[in-house]
């Protein structure tokens, strides 16, 4: 039996609540993480790439598939593909009126995505919580935030290699009034503020929480706040950034030590 991927056992979930929006929004943001591998119509030039459209009774539909096989399983044939990750393609597919078929006919996590949905999901990874600029007057541990948010904040974090040091999430007291939760970056990478921002807030969306919930802040390991962050809050460590690795689109086969397996 072939093994599920996470976006299976995400799209199985789906499937079994149809009429609960927390499982769909993991599926959804399962998509958003995964690396995906989309069928092209062309090798690529460059840096352009061009996805084989296909025209459906139900729309306009680009393919990806989860699994290098599951592609190669799919079109019993040699085919360009790019490796992209499923933000990346929501961005792309953005206003373009073309859905997403994910797994078709390869995979239990088979699905047509239609266009509005690709849309909401591109909208929805543009969103991010505020910047915290107002002074910190007091740390205290978290309290009363939901088991949901946590676990998806350590998920999220996960796969932010090498943008911080760590993280900690602590209530705070703001000078000049004001309070709640913050979660504050340590030795965040130079330029990657965004991306940090944009990651805790696909946390909030994704788990069904207000994005007021929760401030964001960056702070150097040197300033006298981290080290009370560091007594008071809930310690996120984020993983040592890997080597770095090229994405291009490649052809299945193309790799004599990597053959695609077809049917």
């Amino acid at each position: 039996m072939t093994e599920m991927t996470p976006l299976d056992l995400a799209h199985a979930a789906m499937e079994a609540a149809p009429g609960e929006d927390a499982t769909r929004l993991r599926f959804f943001e399962r998509l958003a993480d995964s690396e995906l591998f989309l069928l092209l119509e062309k090798e690529p030039e460059g840096d352009r790439i061009s996805p084989d459209v296909f025209d459906t009774g139900e729309g306009r539909f680009v393919l990806v598939f989860d699994r290098e096989e599951r592609l190669a399983a799919f079109a019993d044939r040699i085919v360009p593909y790019a490796a992209l990750s499923g933000r990346v393609i929501a961005q792309m597919l953005a206003g373009q009126g073309i859905g997403l078929g994910v797994n078709l006919e390869v995979a239990p996590s088979s699905i047509l995505i239609p266009a509005e949905a690709m849309g909401w999901l591109a909208e929805t990874l543009a969103n991010a919580p505020g910047e915290v600029e107002a002074a910190i007057a007091e740390v205290h541990p978290p309290k009363g935030l939901p088991e949901a948010l946590l676990t998806a904040l350590d998920a999220k974090l996960a796969t932010a290699a090498g943008l911080a040091q760590c993280a900690y999430l602590a209530a705070v007291t703001y000078e000049g009034g004001g309070s709640g939760h913050l979660l504050a970056f340590v030795n965040a990478r130079e330029g990657a503020e965004t991306a940090l921002a944009k990651a805790v807030g696909e946390a909030l969306t994704f788990s069904c929480i207000e994005a007021g919930a929760l401030d964001v802040g960056f702070f150097a390991a040197s300033a006298e706040i981290s080290g009370h962050l560091a007594r008071m809050g809930l310690r996120f460590e984020l993983p040592e950034p890997q080597s770095a690795q090229s994405y291009q689109p490649i052809k299945p086969g193309s790799d004599p030590d990597k053959p695609p397996r077809l049917k």
